[in-house]
């Protein structure tokens, strides 16, 4: 699933094609894709002008100068294309539709951005722009881990007496809002922090040091395009490259990268989720 970084930076990708640009014709091809879409999803979105791309936690926020905004979640495997003709020539030729492609924007001046998912685990909505944060998808969310909000008083408090796995807590979008299973392994590594380990028996010294290490993390996939795995691509449909600098997460079986320890990657499976590593460097 895309995490905070590969939104990020679909959401960067679309900007200087969407913003400011009227939706020509809004083509959308199936009824629903994790859930229904939005009734006259079509003709809501034809003739719209998109005012601002935002993005909170794992949604991309498109928002419309009729006064609604477009929640997009790309769930597994969704991702959105960019093709057609734009000042600057890097976007790809319009082919042809093909059975995934589930929603064509055709924008002013010759654009298109489909929207692609082979799983249909993604989702869709529309809601008012000044109730968008009231949304029952976005509701609950904690803060946005680049924002002021998500500090060290922050996470210290939220982990005070948990006897849940520090990763735990960290994935708990109502702790920080759009971290997943690859940062938070390369957060805790830095940190020295053991995933295994529960949060409310970490000193807040530790804890505090989580936050630093967790934006730099985001920080440095985002200029690096994301992580490619699967199924991700960018929205000018290049590779992300962070998944080359990963320090543990999928390296099983490898050596620790930390200079001077002899430590081996492990992997723990939590929650159904794999956790990646070193038993000897991080406690």
């Amino acid at each position: 699933m895309p995490e905070l970084p590969e939104v990020e930076t679909v959401r960067r990708g679309l900007e200087p094609v969407l913003t400011g640009r009227v939706i020509a014709h809004a083509d959308v091809r199936r009824p629903d894709l994790r859930w229904p879409l939005p009734e006259r999803m079509a003709d809501r979105l034809t003739g719209a002008r998109v005012i601002a791309l935002r993005r909170r936690s794992k949604y991309m926020l498109w928002d419309l100068e009729t006064g609604e905004t477009l929640i997009v979640h790309f769930g597994m495997s969704g991702r959105v294309i960019i093709s057609g003709h734009l000042a600057g020539d890097f976007v790809h030729e319009a082919g042809k539709l093909t059975t995934h492609d589930h929603v064509v924007l055709d924008i002013e001046g010759g654009t298109r951005v489909t929207y692609n998912d082979a799983r249909r685990f993604g989702a869709m909505d529309l809601c008012a722009t000044h109730e968008v944060d009231a949304h029952p998808w976005l509701a609950a969310l904690g803060p946005e881990p680049l924002g002021n909000a998500f500090d060290e008083e922050h996470l210290v408090a939220a982990c005070k007496g948990r006897t849940a796995p520090i990763k735990s807590v960290l994935l708990d979008q109502r702790t920080v809002a759009g971290l997943g299973n690859i940062y938070v392994c390369e957060a805790l590594y830095r940190t020295g922090i053991s995933p295994l380990r529960k949060a409310g028996r970490i000193a807040p010294k530790r804890i505090a040091a989580l936050v630093p290490a967790i934006r730099d993390v985001l920080r440095e996939a985002i200029e690096a395009g994301g992580s490619s795995l699967r199924d991700y691509r960018q929205a000018d449909g290049e590779l992300g490259y962070f998944q080359h600098a990963f320090r543990v997460y999928g390296r099983e079986g490898e050596a620790c990268r930390t200079p001077g320890c002899n430590g081996i990657v492990r992997r723990a499976v939590q929650s159904g989720r794999s956790s990646f590593y070193c038993p000897v460097c991080q406690r």
